[in-house]
């Protein structure tokens, strides 16, 4: 836990002169001194840590209890001034000379007891010494309040359910629609809508979920849109999405009533390639006059590959386009009447025209003011942060001027409106395209317009994703900590706080595919020992699988391994810190072991992890889901997180792994809520646990009770379960089932 490994909220401008003052000036211009350290949640303000000056020295009396802490001295109730030592000499009594910025202080306490704490700022000396006569353990504790009502403003107390909502359950069949690519008759690609969704949402409230993240809601343009990822008009929800009744609004509406919380999925990064409804027009010929010889087209595009809802077959209505594109948007559906080319004077339709004309993008000649000129991404720009931030992506992602005031004004405009509508949550896609400092300012913008507001990314990294801290083949800036912090040191998190920004925990991630896939818990210790680079740790988005990674050795699958391995997943990512989600169908190993996303050429939707759900939500089956272990796994531990606030918002320490076990330690708000967590995979295993509080614990898997007096816990946890034993917890929590137990 070097450089404290410590979350703060912010930065407070700390001046100070060391040279030629007295003791008594030096303390007078130092506040206050503070001891904190893993025994008080490395909490820089907090009064059990407050030293008082005496006798040219701070002094702090404090009850530790047997075990190795860690501590460190901090200044003015902040760790921008702060003292430790890199040295190892944790034998007590303690003695050395702290260093401004450096390492935990590690001390080994064989004895519980209260100790005495000095420290004198000016010359770096500090002392650990146990207090002779002091009683050797301390009075329980009282019973704790209840644990607090939720305020709906921590979205940590949350857990996430992840879908794509075309794939979801179909409400509505008038709004069916089938994208021109990878056609399978019977499974139109945009087949999910509100309707359905609103009709399965007790579905999801009874899992246990409290929020729902669903794929961006609007308006799209491409070949094989039903993702949401191709935006088109950022201010118009896709009317393939909504139904009479059942609008976005409506949406909002029945998920609130229900205490479910919207995360609305948004792009800033790049736009589809027909452009932007309304602002830019990207030069092409109307698609309904497209031919190629040997070309069959696939039902339901009878004529061409014009829009076959649309009784003209358009599909590209921007009102910038010229008065010679606009003039057929409105006549010739079968594009029989011939149209000469501005750019080439080439004739079509022609079975010899060129397919570019069509469907490609010129990049150099795209508005400046809209888009970025640097061309497609390929080769070695998928680790440069130049080219991820400036070039275009798979010919139908155009890279947006972001940096541009026209295109903040635009797409802040859109975003505010759909917090205005009720959004409580904000998922922003393809981070580490976005420069950190510009990826911010929209951030700051959307929070500043709603108050509290969550916002999480993807930064997607395949490893660890440490960046300069070294061990990666790509550079801090374009890492997922980054985007979490101030600071510009890429060697250095902690020289900059906490940006307010969250993201999905890419770098735990990327290790499931040597521990979690294989059933165990090997080198899952050592990822969390890195927590301290984020700017805070407990609010990461945390999953197993979703809509474009799987957790093999591949990152193409769903996970397939056996149902017991997923759940000791759910086991650790329900316990550990950070915020839980779940990719639809998960609950019940739906498509288990299929590519997560279409990768052959004949592939349809079908065939991957992107199928259609809603055949597993009909009256006639979804009992059956319902019944499935790890449906019945998932709810339970909603369950349990969702009644033990350190499961929700604590840091975690006392970390200890050894693969097939794991434990650890969650307190929140210095013992308010306290929670030690074993974890087994495959076989029972044991469980010990030191230093930590005295009181009486009750399992909440089991309800057994364990009264600790000398900081030590012990306890047997059965294969693939968990034993989660909180200080004076209410008991056991939920039924058991296949797993806990």
């Amino acid at each position: 836990m070097r450089n404290f490994r410590k979350v703060f909220t912010g930065f407070v401008l700390v001046v100070f002169l060391f040279f030629g003052f007295t003791n008594q000036l030096f303390s007078q211009e130092l506040k206050t001194i503070h001891i904190s350290g893993n025994f008080n949640n490395w909490d820089p303000s907090s009064d059990a840590g407050f030293m008082s000056y005496d006798q040219n020295a701070w002094k702090k009396e404090l009850f530790l209890h047997t075990g190795v802490i860690e501590y460190k001295f901090n200044a003015n109730k902040s760790w921008i001034i702060n003292w430790g030592d890199d040295s190892e000499k944790n034998v007590i009594p303690q003695t050395g000379t702290a260093e401004k910025n450096a390492g935990n202080i590690t001390a080994r306490i064989e004895k519980s007891g209260k100790y005495l704490f000095k420290f004198a700022p000016e010359t770096g000396v500090y002392s650990l010494s146990k207090l002779d006569g002091a009683e050797e353990e301390p009075p329980l504790p009282p019973e704790p309040p209840l644990p607090p009502v939720p305020t709906g403003k921590d979205f940590r107390e949350e857990t996430i359910y992840f879908l794509i909502t075309t794939r979801f359950y179909n409400g509505d069949s008038n709004n069916d629609f089938y994208c021109r690519d990878r056609i399978k008759k019977g499974d139109p690609h945009w087949r999910g809508d509100f309707k359905g969704l609103i009709e399965r949402l007790d579905y999801i409230r009874d899992l246990g979920f409290t929020a729902i993240w669903i794929t961006p809601p609007v308006e799209n343009r491409s070949g094989l849109d039903y993702h949401g990822y191709h935006a088109y008009d950022w201010n118009r929800i896709d009317p393939r999405l909504e139904s009479e009744g059942a609008t976005y609004k409506d949406l909002i509406a029945a998920c609130h009533s229900r205490g479910i919380k919207v995360i609305q999925d948004v792009v800033i990064n790049h736009s589809c390639n027909y452009g932007i409804r309304g602002k830019v027009w990207v030069d092409r010929l109307p698609i309904k006059y497209f031919r190629k010889a040997g070309l069959t087209l696939d039902w339901p595009y009878k004529y061409n590959l014009g829009n076959y809802t649309n009784p003209f077959r358009e599909d590209n209505d921007n009102p910038l386009a010229p008065e010679w594109f606009r003039d057929r948007v409105n006549k010739d559906p079968e594009g029989l009447l011939p149209l000469r080319d501005p750019l080439s004077g080439a004739i079509v339709p022609n079975e010899k025209c060129d397919p570019n004309r069509f469907f490609g993008t010129d990049a150099m000649k795209l508005n400046g003011e809209w888009y970025h000129l640097n061309g497609y991404m390929s080769g070695g720009d998928w680790e440069s942060p130049d080219s991820l931030q400036t070039k275009h992506m798979a010919g139908d992602c155009l890279d947006l001027a972001t940096e541009k005031n026209n295109v903040r004004e635009y797409l802040n405009s859109a975003i505010c409106s759909y917090l205005d509508a009720g959004v409580d949550a904000i998922r922003l896609d393809t981070v580490k395209h976005v420069e950190r400092s510009d990826l911010l300012y929209y951030v700051n913008s959307w929070k500043n317009h709603k108050p509290d507001l969550f916002v999480f990314g993807e930064n997607l990294v395949k490893g660890h994703g440490w960046g300069d801290l070294g061990g990666d083949n790509g550079p801090s800036s374009i890492r997922p900590w980054w985007y979490t912090r101030l600071g510009n040191d890429p060697r250095n998190p902690n020289s900059g706080g906490n940006s307010g920004f969250s993201v999905l925990d890419f770098s735990l991630f990327s290790t499931f595919r040597d521990n979690l896939s294989r059933g165990s818990f090997g080198g899952i210790e050592s990822v969390l020992s890195m927590d301290w680079v984020y700017g805070d740790a407990t609010s990461l988005v945390t999953f197993l699988q979703n809509h474009d990674v799987g957790p093999d050795n591949d990152f193409k699958y769903r996970f397939k391994g056996d149902d017991w391995m997923a759940a000791i997943a759910y086991n650790m990512l329900w316990t550990i810190r950070g915020i839980p989600c779940l990719y639809y169908g998960e609950e019940i190993a739906f498509q288990k072991g299929l590519p997560q996303d279409i990768c052959g050429n004949d592939d349809t939707l079908d065939q991957t992890g992107r199928a259609y759900f809603g055949d597993h939500l009909e009256s006639g089956t979804i009992e059956k889901t319902r019944q499935h272990p790890l449906w019945m796994h998932i709810k339970r531990l909603n369950q349990i997180r969702q009644a033990v606030p350190a499961l929700q918002k604590a840091p975690m320490s006392k970390v200890q792994e050894w693969g097939s076990g794991m434990s650890f330690v969650r307190d929140w708000n210095n013992g308010q809520s306290y929670a030690v967590v074993g974890l087994a995979a495959g076989s029972d295993q044991t469980i010990s646990s030191v230093g930590v509080r005295n009181g009486t614990y009750r399992d909440a898997v089991t309800g057994s009770e364990i009264h600790v007096s000398n900081g030590n816990i012990t306890f047997q946890v059965k294969g693939n379960s968990a034993g989660i034993y909180v200080l004076n917890g209410p008991g056991k929590i939920g039924k058991d089932g296949t797993f806990l137990r």
